[in-house]
């Protein structure tokens, strides 16, 4: 607990060992084996998480009281140093390399994108209804997204 207190208070997020982030209480935790920029996703992730659905939320503002789809993934990946600015969901459909990354995927379609981090899905739709930007521990389908990556992620 320790180390997961002092993890917060310096903005970084604790390391685990094992090649997949953790899932504990709504908060990630990087493998001990993943770069820099991934820490730094998980951390931004981790800053957001349990904020409220909020259409257009974290566009014109980095810091905002609630985020949308697009909105929480560009805080994430601009956080890691990934991207500049902020981009809508479709904006991702070209985004970085094509297909699923070593470590981040940004998984998008016309309307909507999410994350995959370390092997955890970070995204504003639950099962059922838009709640806002979320670790969330069950898959969600792929099918109908184009699977990008970061360059060397």
């Amino acid at each position: 607990m320790a180390l997961a207190s002092s993890c917060a208070r310096h903005g970084v997020s604790p390391r685990v060992s094992s090649s997949r982030a953790t899932l504990v209480h709504g908060r990630a935790s990087a493998p001990w084996d993943a770069p820099p920029a991934v820490r730094r996703a998980i951390s931004a992730a981790n800053r957001i998480q349990g904020k409220p659905y909020k259409w257009g939320g974290g566009h014109a503002r980095l810091n905002d009281w609630g985020y949308d789809c697009s909105g929480a993934t560009s805080y994430v990946l601009r956080n890691a140093g990934l991207i500049q600015g902020q981009m809508p969901s479709r904006g991702f459909l070209r985004y970085g390399r094509r297909g699923h990354g070593d470590w981040i995927t940004v998984c998008a379609q016309n309307g909507h994108v999410f994350l995959l981090i370390a092997g955890l899905r970070f995204d504003t739709q639950g099962k059922y209804r838009q709640d806002g930007p979320r670790w969330r521990a069950y898959p969600r389908s792929t099918r109908g997204y184009v699977l990008r990556h970061p360059p060397g992620l």
